[in-house]
């Protein structure tokens, strides 16, 4: 009976040992295809806090509460279980499908640098007057509709680097990059749009230094915000111009891939100890311009397409 009990233990103590062994796999997998994940991220937190602006501040959190469970649903509900069929019957469909997420990045990167560069863009609807429970379930509604295609490239990018994986192994790294990236995402966002009510009211203390940095946080955030919105577009650009990249070359082709390796090689190689910097900082930077190519054609083929549409109308 011991002998029986201790080759039990013995076999639990293995079990914990694969289940601990699986949890590192999971935790290294999750945090890679997560920081690849960044520039959607980004991007999503510096977008989201518009969905709240002029609305009443003591709605503000709720409403991004709100927000961030369509955001679980998004991610966990639908967009979950599509990837892992998709990984199991159609693996072959994983990459053309990340490029077509990776052209979508570069066109909403290159139509927000030509809207900043003062050649338009499309233009956010104006909020609709009336029933403020109605016109909040309206924010809420295209706040969620927006973050089902940025959940939808986090999760693309997060399963087209763990693809070889076993399908549990799967499941559970999109599980936590999808809560991850959520919490990340719209804990932010919710420090964000508060950072002015926090700075008032630390502007109101006695402590003179306190008050003095409250009264920064006020004139920082509208600074912070311009700085969130070109962050977002430049990592869009990025990553989006990355993913093509590294999408023509899993299709097999050689260009433009090998040629930026190469490049990315040798411009390390003139640095010395800054090589591995310099050679990344060589690579985001030619992805980001391929990306804004990329995202011009696209935005340049929709926008004469919308003028023949307002011709034929008219």
């Amino acid at each position: 009976m011991p002998s029986g009990l201790i080759a039990l233990l013995d076999d639990v103590a293995g079990i914990a040992k694969l289940a601990a062994a699986s949890l590192d796999d999971v935790g290294a997998a999750a945090g890679k295809a997560s920081t690849k994940a960044a520039g959607v991220v980004v991007d999503d937190a510096a977008v989201t806090p518009r969905y709240v602006m002029g609305l009443s501040p003591s709605r503000e959190l709720p409403i991004i509460g709100k927000i961030a469970l369509g955001s679980f649903r998004n991610k966990l509900i639908f967009i979950l279980p599509a990837a892992l069929v998709l990984s199991a019957f159609a693996p072959w469909a994983i990459t053309p499908i990340l490029m077509c997420g990776g052209t979508y990045l570069c066109f909403e990167g290159a139509e927000k640098l030509l809207e900043a560069l003062g050649h338009g863009g499309h233009e956010d609807a104006a909020p609709v007057m009336g029933d403020a429970a109605a016109l909040e379930k309206t924010t809420v509604a295209g706040a969620v509709r927006t973050d089902l295609i940025l959940s939808g490239e986090i999760m693309a990018i997060a399963l087209a680097d763990v693809a070889a994986q076993p399908i549990l192994t799967q499941a559970a790294v999109l599980a936590v990059v999808g809560i991850a990236m959520t919490i990340v995402v719209y804990g932010a966002v919710g420090l964000i749009v508060k950072m002015d009510d926090i700075g008032l009211s630390l502007a109101k203390r006695d402590n003179g230094g306190v008050r003095a940095l409250g009264r920064g946080l006020v004139k920082g955030m509208p600074v912070v915000m311009s700085a969130l919105s070109v962050i977002g577009t430049a990592a869009m650009l990025w990553v989006g111009g990355g993913i093509l990249v590294h999408g023509t070359h899993t299709l097999g082709l050689h260009w433009p891939a090998v040629p930026l390796e190469h490049l990315a090689h040798g411009v390390g190689s003139v640095f010395g100890p800054l090589a591995g910097v310099m050679s990344w900082l060589t690579t985001a930077v030619a992805s980001a311009v391929i990306g804004l190519i990329v995202g011009g054609v696209v935005v340049l083929v929709l926008h004469q397409v919308a003028r023949l549409r307002s011709r034929e109308s008219h």
